[in-house]
């Protein structure tokens, strides 16, 4: 199918450049009714085309989407995507009808004269006031959801992480027992103290530096961001979070696992996905792919950005606290 999509926009190019071939051609002659309505005729064709490829995208690339939100608050992502895209949707199928069929409608005539018309006061209202309500919903909506993930004050017990970045890797500390993390600054990094913690500050010495996330299905988490270099990106899509990483300051954001990996690996949609990548990676001879939630970098940072990841792993609360357990601290690493 995806073959026949390529060949499909193949042929849209070479009909588009020999239609521009022939409007440059009109230059030394004059269109008459045979011509107006071949290209009346030529845009029913391509307004069915349009709708075809509509339709192509909507059923059979679909696969190629993000499956469900991961994450409590990443549902009210996937509500405000849906409901922009449909609206962009239905107006973008009616405009494109109302294009091509009055193109071949109203195509020239000899002895048909255009008719003129100036302006409608009413049709102004109508056009410029509808979108301004429709644009405020969903803004208003967008600032909601921002509030939601952003604001941590009304969290109950939420699991405090840094994530520290740097050209190009990723790496974590957990906050110990007293759920607050010790001060970090590039000014104390050396040696094995790769995230720059400050290790005279009493709120350190539990804390846990990690190379791989674990969290707790169901439980919030307080991502808190540093980054030692240039600006990065801290992307987990399938949880529909993001934020930069600005050197020099902190920037934070909360969300709730939904789904274990275990759960997400047996999602339909993800299922699909999996075995449309294997069957890929099966004919170039590499190993089979299995679904993980991922951390990556959404800044193009530098050359090796592609290649900046850390592996998410959600678990149940008690197989993450048997985790947690076993992780040291920095004050048993940094001695």
């Amino acid at each position: 199918m995806l073959a026949l999509f390529y060949i499909f926009i193949g042929v849209a190019i070479g009909v588009s450049v020999w239609q521009i071939t022939r409007i440059m051609n009109f230059r030394s002659s004059i269109a008459n009714d045979k011509d107006n309505a071949a290209q009346g005729k030529y845009a029913i064709g391509f307004l069915a085309f349009l709708y075809a490829m509509m339709i192509y995208c909507l059923i059979f690339m679909n696969v190629i989407m993000l499956p469900e939100s991961a994450s409590f608050e990443g549902e009210h992502d996937d509500n405000l995507f849906n409901i922009t895209f449909w609206l962009i949707g239905i107006v973008q199928f009616i405009m494109q009808f109302l294009i091509f069929y009055f193109t071949f409608k109203y195509k020239g005539k000899e002895g048909q004269k255009a008719k003129f018309y100036a302006d409608s006061h009413k049709l102004e209202f109508i056009w410029t006031v509808t979108p301004a309500i429709v644009l405020v919903g969903l803004i208003g909506y967008g600032l909601w959801q921002w509030n939601n993930v952003m604001d941590l004050s009304d969290a109950e017990d939420p699991i405090v992480i840094e994530v520290y970045s740097q050209q190009f890797r990723w790496d974590a500390r957990y906050a110990g027992a007293d759920n607050t993390l010790g001060l970090g600054n590039v000014n104390f990094i050396k040696g094995i103290n790769t995230m720059g913690v400050d290790m005279s500050d009493k709120n350190a010495a539990d804390d846990k530096q990690v190379t791989e996330l674990y969290l707790p299905k169901g439980r919030k988490i307080h991502f808190k961001f540093r980054s030692q270099d240039v600006l990065h990106s801290a992307y987990m899509p399938h949880f529909r979070a993001q934020m930069n990483c600005v050197p020099g300051m902190v920037t934070e954001f909360g969300f709730t696992p939904k789904y274990t990996t275990e759960e997400m690996r047996n999602n339909s949609e993800v299922i699909k996905k999996t075995i449309g990548i294997n069957k890929i990676r099966r004919a170039k001879g590499e190993d089979p792919y299995v679904f993980d939630y991922l951390l990556l970098c959404n800044k193009i940072c530098g050359a090796s950005h592609y290649n900046m990841q850390m592996k998410i792993t959600v678990v149940e609360q008690d197989e993450y606290d048997k985790w947690l357990s076993e992780q040291p601290t920095l004050t048993e690493v940094i001695k």
